[in-house]
């Protein structure tokens, strides 16, 4: 990423890996299509974690230019990778922080065009003026991304970088960057404000996971907004929870078969008296 360039576009570099599948669907594909594509496998309903949304209180000190590159040392020197932090002429710093995409719904992508660049959406006057049709589409379990940023880049513009790079064209705000730590056998969760440096989080607590890991997750507290969806969407969303029923209902009814069977065995085999 280019320091000396007011406002311009932030350059990142990434890679990405996971093992997981996904189902998607157009919102102007038939039923037929909707039917072949959706996977009934993400459930709308949420369940209990040991993940807690508040903050972990440990220190977070404005460095000195010294200190800084003390600190880019002892990281680089606990680190069994190539993902190394260097230190910038200007005093700024570029490295690596891996975030984990968490996401419970959908996201909408361009259903008919390729991948587009960071500098190629910017050109755009609008999202919604760039993308007449959309996909819904299931990005996979943990989903990891590795990005390459300078110690000044936002978590917004994190946030707008892993969205641009998946071709998801729904609103950034809609998402948020959250910070995980691990403490006495708990996960903690804290949203980062805009202005957050990831970086700087990542170079203060150093290069374990544990100690601090970043996630993007849905930008919410409380219940799904479904208003907030439109009428395709939600036809969809109804078509993956009556899938997730009919599993539902298979797997127990099949449950209470076998015992059912098992117990008649066993009776078969008993002797009387």
């Amino acid at each position: 990423m280019s320091e000396g360039q007011a406002g311009a576009t932030p350059s990142f570099e990434m890679t990405w890996s996971s093992t997981t599948s996904s189902g998607y669907c157009s919102q102007e594909d038939s039923d037929s299509e909707l039917e072949q594509y959706f996977t009934a496998r993400t459930s709308f309903i949420r369940k209990p974690h040991k993940e807690k949304d508040e903050l972990v209180d440990w220190e977070k000190p404005i460095l000195s230019q010294a200190e800084i590159e003390q600190k880019i040392k002892e990281y680089n020197s606990q680190i069994n990778s190539n993902l190394f932090m260097s230190l910038n002429k200007d005093g700024s710093y570029t490295g690596f922080i891996k975030v984990q995409l968490k996401l419970i719904r959908p996201v909408s992508v361009p259903s008919n065009k390729k991948a587009p660049s960071i500098q190629d959406t910017r050109k755009s006057s609008s999202r919604s003026q760039a993308v007449k049709r959309r996909t819904s589409f299931y990005l996979p379990k943990d989903t990891v991304k590795h990005l390459h940023i300078i110690s000044r880049t936002r978590a917004s513009e994190v946030i707008e970088a892993l969205l641009k790079k998946f071709m998801v064209v729904d609103n950034p705000r809609k998402f948020a960057l959250f910070e995980r730590t691990e403490k006495d056998d708990q996960v903690y969760l804290r949203k980062l404000s805009d202005e957050e440096q990831p970086l700087h989080l990542r170079l203060l607590a150093g290069p374990s996971e544990k100690t601090l890991s970043f996630v993007l997750k849905e930008n919410e507290t409380g219940e799904v907004n479904w208003d907030a969806f439109s009428m395709p969407e939600l036809q969809n969303f109804l078509r993956i929870l009556q899938r997730e029923e009919e599993e539902h209902v298979r797997q127990i009814l099949q449950k209470y078969a076998n015992c059912r069977q098992k117990m008649q065995e066993a009776m078969a085999t008993c002797t009387p008296g």
